[in-house]
């Protein structure tokens, strides 16, 4: 890492879709790719951007195969104040990769990020019905596992592949054409970036007073009566206690718009905390 003032915290090594997300936001900041710094985990990231060693970092926030990343949502809630400041999409190819020289009658394990895992499965079980699954701490890695273990293949995308010397068996293997994962650029509080201009959307994390009936229908009557559209909503445990919940939201307005001011004002009188994530466009 040369530049630690434009440093791009992300989930490595090098050659995960996080990876490509962080590179697409470094040429959007005009920040030298030397300057990626790669994590381990997202809590590491957020950690990396929450102190200081890094201004920015990027998350993965939803699957649309899988859904929301749970450990990324649950960082945003209870263990960071880091914003989001812009969302990129990246297609996600994933392939078969092995050691140049594996013999896929010899494979008898597949590795890979969990997500990584649960989209390729029918092609798992379709072409390897008798391989165990191991996960991996991101896609890459399980590269980097299959370069030293030649009864492994990984599933992870090409980049990958090139860099750590390994063999594309086959491309395109996951189980549904169309399959896409959103990155977030987050910063701390107050941080600011010029990105290009477009729709904004804002997120929200919602927490209860108590759980009683009729809260859910409350918070979507507020968002209804001010026209504001929801685009996500997911429960997620307060970690409290069995049974106790608080909700993400993703609305289709900037927090600038004075209806979805009137509905986050509502709600603050009605819930324990309304945390607002971020407002940011899609880049």
């Amino acid at each position: 890492m040369n530049d630690a003032s434009a440093a791009i915290a992300y989930l490595g090594p090098a050659g995960t879709y996080s990876n490509e997300a962080a590179r697409r936001f470094a040429e959007l900041l005009g920040t030298s790719e030397d300057a990626l710094d790669a994590c381990t985990t997202f809590t590491d990231v957020f950690d990396a951007v929450d102190r200081g060693r890094c201004p920015y970092g990027v998350v993965a926030t939803e699957n649309s195969l899988e859904g929301p990343v749970t450990a990324t949502l649950d960082n945003f809630a209870f263990n960071s104040n880091a914003q989001i400041l812009g969302v990129h999409i990246v297609d996600i190819h994933h392939c078969l990769i092995t050691h140049p020289d594996t013999d896929l009658s010899a494979i008898d394990t597949i590795a890979s990020h969990a997500q990584g895992i649960g989209q390729c499965r029918r092609f798992i079980v379709s072409r390897f019905p008798n391989a165990q699954t191991i996960t991996t701490s991101s896609t890459a890695e399980s590269v980097r596992v299959a370069m030293k273990r030649k009864n492994v293949a990984a599933i992870a995308n090409a980049y990958a592949a090139e860099l750590y010397g390994a063999r594309v068996v086959e491309r395109d293997i996951e189980d549904r054409f169309g399959n896409q994962t959103s990155f977030a650029l987050i910063g701390r509080p107050g941080t600011q970036v010029e990105l290009p201009s477009g729709p904004r959307k804002t997120s929200v994390a919602l927490f209860l007073r108590e759980d009683r009936a009729g809260t859910l229908n409350m918070i979507l009557s507020e968002f209804a009566y001010a026209n504001v559209n929801i685009t996500m909503i997911q429960s997620r445990p307060t970690k409290q206690a069995l049974g106790q919940y608080m909700f993400f939201a993703d609305l289709d307005a900037a927090i600038e718009d004075p209806a979805l001011q009137t509905a986050l004002n509502c709600l603050r009188l009605k819930l324990r905390e309304v945390k607002v994530l971020g407002s940011y466009p899609i880049v």
